[in-house]
C-alpha cells in the first residue's frame, strides 16, 4: 500500500496533475484499494487539516502582502533601499536584495516579494545594462528571502506540523535570513565589478532621510508584528490580522494608493492564492494521515537509524532529499509530507527541532527558484520575458550561494537556536 501511495503520487506529478489534486487522488485511490478506512474519512481529514487556529495566519499574511503591493509600500521601500546601497558597485542588484529583505519581513511570501519588487526593479536593472538572465535570477533568489525572514508561511506550517512554537520559528529565521542576504550582496558586488556595472549617484544624507521618512510606516510594520509577538501582546495569528489592518490603513488612508476598485481585485487575488495554498495543505494533511496509518514514518525511521550512525551523514542525506523534493513539490506540501518522516529521526540524532526546521525551510526556499516548479523563477520569467531554459543556467550561481549558506546553517546550530534561547 505504501508503494502504491508513492507510485501514484509520482505518476500524477509526471503527467502534470496539480499538486493538491495529485496528493488527494493518490490518497483516495490508496484508501479505496486497500480498504484502509471509510471513504468518508477523506472528506473529514481534508477539513481537519485546515481547521487550525495557527493556520488562520496564512490567509491574513497573504492578504497583507497583496495590500502592501497595491498600496505603494513596495515603491517606497525601493526608494529607501536605493538611497542606502544604490550608489555602490552593483547598486541596483543590491537594492533588489535589500528591498526584498524588507518586503519579506512584511509579506511572508516568496512569490509576492518577487512580483512586487521585481515589477519595479527588473525594468530598472535592464535599462542600466544588467544582463537579463542575471537580473531575473537575482530577483528570483532574493524573493526566496520571503520564506526565511519572518513572518513566513512555511515557518508557520513547520511550527504546526512539528508542534513547535511558531514564535520560536519566526525568531530563529532572522540570523539565517541575514546570512543569506549578506552573501547575495557580496555576489552582486563582485558580479557587477566583473561586468563593469557601476552604481547610481551617491545620495545625500538629506535624500536618505527623506526616503526613510516616506518608508518609515512600511519599515515599522515588521517591528510592530514581531515586537507584538515576542512581547506577548498577540499571537502570530493575531499578528497576521494586525498586519492586514495596518497595511490597509497605510495604503488606503495614509498613502491613498488603494482605491475601492483596486481593493476588489486585491481581495480576489488574495482569495485565489489562499485557496491554492489551503487546498495543498488539506490534501497534504490527508496524505500524511495515510502515511501514518501505513506506519511509513516509523519504518523509514527504524531503517535510517539502523543504517546510519552519524548525525553528519544523516543531515547530508536529509538535505539532498529536501533539495530534490523542493525542485518538484511546493513548499507547503513538502513540509507536511516530510516533517513526520524526518523530524523524529533528526531528534534521535540530537538535532533541535527549531534548528532542523530552519534547515528544511532554507532547502525549500531554494526550491522556489530552481526548475521545474520554481514559482519565483516563473514570476521573474514573466516580468523579463526570458525563457525558463535560459534562466535555469543564470540561476545556478545563486543555487551555489544558498547551498553554501545551507551548509553553514546545518553545521552551526546556534545561528538558528541562539535568538529563541534568549
Amino acid at each position: 500500500m505504501a508503494l502504491l501511495l508513492f507510485l501514484l503520487l509520482i505518476s500524477l506529478f509526471i503527467i502534470g496533475v496539480p499538486i493538491a489534486f495529485s496528493l488527494g487522488l493518490a490518497s483516495a485511490v490508496t484508501v479505496w484499494h486497500g480498504d484502509l478506512m471509510p471513504m468518508l474519512v477523506i472528506a473529514q481529514q481534508l477539513i481537519a487539516s485546515v481547521n487550525s487556529f495557527p493556520l488562520m495566519a496564512i490567509p491574513f499574511f497573504i492578504l497583507a502582502g497583496y495590500l502592501m503591493q497595491g498600496g505603494g509600500i513596495s515603491q517606497r521601500l525601493v526608494d529607501f533601499s536605493n538611497t542606502l546601497v544604490g550608489s555602490m558597485t552593483g547598486g541596483l542588484a543590491m537594492v533588489a536584495i535589500v528591498t526584498s529583505l524588507f518586503f519579506a519581513a512584511i509579506s511572508g511570501s516568496g512569490a509576492a516579494t518577487t512580483a512586487a519588487i521585481g515589477s519595479i526593479l527588473i525594468p530598472a536593472m535592464l535599462a542600466k545594462g544588467y544582463p537579463g538572465g542575471y537580473t531575473a535570477a537575482n530577483q528570483a533568489a532574493s524573493g526566496a528571502l520571503g520564506v526565511i525572514i519572518p513572518p513566513s508561511i512555511p515557518l508557520i506550517l513547520y511550527g504546526i506540523a512539528a508542534n513547535v512554537s511558531v514564535g520560536d520559528m519566526f525568531i530563529a529565521g532572522i540570523l539565517p535570513g541575514i546570512l543569506v542576504t549578506l552573501t547575495l550582496l557580496v555576489f552582486a558586488y563582485f558580479f557587477a565589478k566583473a561586468n563593469g556595472l557601476g552604481g547610481n549617484e551617491k545620495s545625500t544624507w538629506k535624500e536618505v532621510f527623506q526616503a526613510g521618512r516616506k518608508a518609515i510606516l512600511a519599515i515599522l510594520m515588521p517591528v510592530i508584528i514581531l515586537g507584538g509577538i515576542y512581547g506577548g501582546i498577540f499571537t502570530p495569528t493575531e499578528a497576521a490580522v494586525i498586519a492586514v489592518a495596518y497595511s490597509f490603513l497605510v495604503g488606503f488612508v495614509i498613502y491613498r494608493e488603494i482605491r475601492l476598485v483596486s481593493l476588489v481585485d486585491i481581495l480576489k487575488q488574495a482569495a485565489v492564492t489562499t485557496a491554492v495554498v489551503l487546498s495543498i495543505i488539506g490534501a497534504a494533511g490527508l496524505y500524511g494521515r495515510i502515511l501514518q496509518k501505513l506506519r511509513v514514518p516509523d519504518m523509514i525511521s527504524q531503517f535510517v537509524i539502523s543504517a546510519i550512525d552519524s548525525p553528519l551523514l544523516f543531515i547530508i542525506l536529509a538535505n539532498l532529499l529536501l533539495l530534490f523534493a523542493g525542485m518538484f513539490i511546493e513548499a507547503a506540501a513538502a513540509i507536511l509530507i516530510f516533517v513526520p518522516i524526518l523530524l523524529p529521526i533528526a531528534i534521535s540524532f540530537g538535532f533541535d527541532p527549531v534548528h532542523f526546521g530552519i534547515i528544511m525551510v532554507v532547502n525549500l526556499a531554494m526550491g522556489m527558484f530552481t526548475p521545474p516548479v520554481g514559482l519565483n523563477l516563473f514570476v521573474a520569467s514573466q516580468i523579463t520575458n526570458i525563457g525558463i531554459a535560459r534562466l535555469t543556467w543564470a540561476v545556478m550561481p545563486f543555487v551555489g550561494i544558498v547551498l553554501i549558506n545551507l551548509l553553514i546553517i546545518s553545521l552551526l546550530p546556534f545561528l538558528s537556536t541562539w535568538l529563541p534561547s534568549l
